[in-house]
């Protein structure tokens, strides 16, 4: 599957174009669901690869209940796009003003990118599974369901991670230590003339 920045662009799961319509949506997720059941169907070794199956029959059964509804697949580009300018704001913006507004500007960004991810990588992935259209193309079934939760918990978490590994955090400066009044202290305490 392909994807953006680690924010998955199912406008790219099911290979439609930026301005789709829902006749694309439908018609290249019927043509790439069908190509995967073959495949899965024709693989000799399919039950090794079960989680990577069902998270590629998640990721486009999701694609499919997303985008197929304009208003929530406006909402979902929508929010994928301010995760993105959150982001954004942060790489510009840390080491340029104060230490609390760098803070601030990752923690609305760390908001954002978990509620982004838990609802499209796995709430939005297993609601699609109960739509009718998605389990008739698909196979989905409750069995799938339950398996699939799994999966897609450790997948929002990789994606959590792989996302947070390339991005800016503040140099850590080593900590700047007095030895000489340390070791004063320890004295101090060691004769137990000093109680604080």
């Amino acid at each position: 599957m392909v994807d953006d920045l680690g924010y998955t662009d199912y406008r790219a799961v099911l290979d439609v174009p930026e301005s789709y319509k829902p006749a694309d949506v439908i018609r290249n997720y019927k043509k790439r669901m069908k190509q995967l059941v073959i495949e899965i169907s024709e693989d000799k070794r399919a039950n090794e690869r079960q989680d990577q199956y069902l998270l590629q029959v998640a990721q486009l059964n999701a694609a499919f209940y997303i985008l197929r509804d304009r208003q929530r697949g406006e909402l979902y580009l929508r929010e994928r796009e301010e995760v993105i300018e959150f982001e954004r704001d942060w790489r510009e913006g840390v080491g340029k003003g104060d230490a609390s507004e760098d803070d601030r500007l990752r923690r609305r960004y760390d908001q954002a990118l978990r509620n982004f991810l838990a609802k499209y990588m796995e709430e939005f992935m297993l609601e699609a599974g109960r739509d009718p259209e998605c389990v008739e193309h698909s196979g989905w079934s409750s069995v799938h369901e339950r398996l699939a939760g799994r999966i897609l918990r450790q997948y929002r978490q990789q994606r959590y991670h792989e996302i947070h590994e390339r991005l800016p955090y503040s140099e850590i400066t080593p900590p700047e230590i007095d030895w000489t009044d340390r070791v004063g202290f320890v004295e101090r305490m060691l004769e137990g003339s000093d109680r604080t």
